[in-house]
């Protein structure tokens, strides 16, 4: 199969993915890589096919060695004001935003793009075919779980560390118990339904 930015293999390709569309809480977050010409990363991959040290591993590795990585993000009011995938787009066009240089041509996981002015591609499956994606997801996935740890530090009744904060039995279990806090995603159905139940007053204190 071939892609338009074969066309373009000369220019600066830039990789972008996502982490945190699927949780309940926190911001989604989404990196951009861009590696140096005749030097590819080795062994990056999907980072969902990697373990938690491989991850960590890979990160270290990339971050020395590609041309240049950023981060964007979209805070948990920025999802609930423009919905998950406008806010996933903003924090990708933020993400590539923080590039120094700035990439000639842009692939994104997935199959839509931003509304953005690069030249750019969508690729379904890209973050285990395209090893800048591959790069993009690591470092989406490294700092996103990082954000969660210093979150179940701030809010230990909800188990933020074991689960990341996707609707598990146990997030859902502490949610019904201890209510939203100031991090879960209002718009999101079972904080929704948590909120509706205690008429929007179900917010926790920090611990």
């Amino acid at each position: 199969m071939g892609y338009l930015f074969d066309s373009f293999e000369e220019d600066l390709l830039c990789g972008v993915d996502e982490a945190g569309r699927g949780p309940l809480v926190g911001p989604v977050v989404a990196a951009a890589v861009i590696f140096k010409k005749d030097h590819p990363i080795e062994h990056v991959r999907d980072s969902k096919k990697l373990n938690e040290h491989q991850r960590n591993e890979l990160e270290v590795k990339i971050k020395k060695e590609a041309l240049c990585w950023a981060i964007g993000t979209a805070s948990v009011k920025e999802i609930d004001s423009l919905n998950i995938l406008q806010a996933t787009f903003l924090a990708m066009k933020r993400a590539v935003e923080g590039l120094n240089p700035q990439p000639d041509f842009v692939l994104v996981d997935g199959n839509r793009l931003p509304h953005w002015n690069y030249r750019s591609e969508p690729i379904i499956g890209g973050d285990d075919i395209i090893p800048e994606i591959s790069a993009a997801s690591i470092l989406a996935k490294t700092y996103r779980d990082r954000l969660m740890l210093e979150y179940a530090e701030k809010y230990p009744q909800y188990g933020f560390d074991h689960h990341m904060g996707y609707g598990t039995k146990e997030h859902l279990e502490a949610l019904e118990k201890f209510g939203a806090c100031e991090i879960h995603r209002r718009t999101f159905r079972p904080v929704t339904n948590v909120l509706t139940r205690s008429n929007g007053k179900g917010v926790a204190e920090c611990s």
